[in-house]
């Protein structure tokens, strides 16, 4: 019999964002320039990040996480599992974006060290 092996992928996320679904569909949108845009694609908008495992941070919709509050939408951020966030509608999605700790950085790349941010580019040239 032949040993299984796991095989690994990779991506190029810095972060995982857990979106619940259940708490967007009953809000049908809510986000966005127009009040239409789901809360998984409107910080994804903002920040320029592609989808998928080449995108610079992962956003998920994922099946429901039991809070369901009225008017808000359950969100996990996995560098910080242990405060999950309630996004009420309607709030813009830089202020999202700026509440889960993601910034945008000069090579569109996002940071979710605020620290990372200030810090120098090691391949700018500098002249003395």
């Amino acid at each position: 019999m032949e040993a299984r092996r796991v095989k690994t992928v990779r991506s190029d996320w810095s972060n995982t964002i857990l979106v619940c679904k259940k708490c967007s569909k009953k809000l049908g949108g809510g986000f966005g320039a127009k009040g239409k845009t789901g809360l998984a694609k409107a910080p994804r908008e903002e920040l320029g990040v592609g989808k998928g495992r080449k995108g610079a941070v992962g956003i998920i919709e994922v099946k429901c996480l039991g809070v369901c509050p009225r008017g808000s939408v359950t969100v996990v951020n996995g560098a910080a599992p242990g405060t999950w966030l309630l996004v009420e509608q309607g709030l813009p999605a830089a202020k999202v974006a700026a509440e889960l700790g993601l910034g945008q950085t000069r090579d569109a790349r996002v940071v979710t060290d605020p620290n990372e941010a200030s810090r120098p580019d090691p391949t700018e040239l500098r002249i003395a």
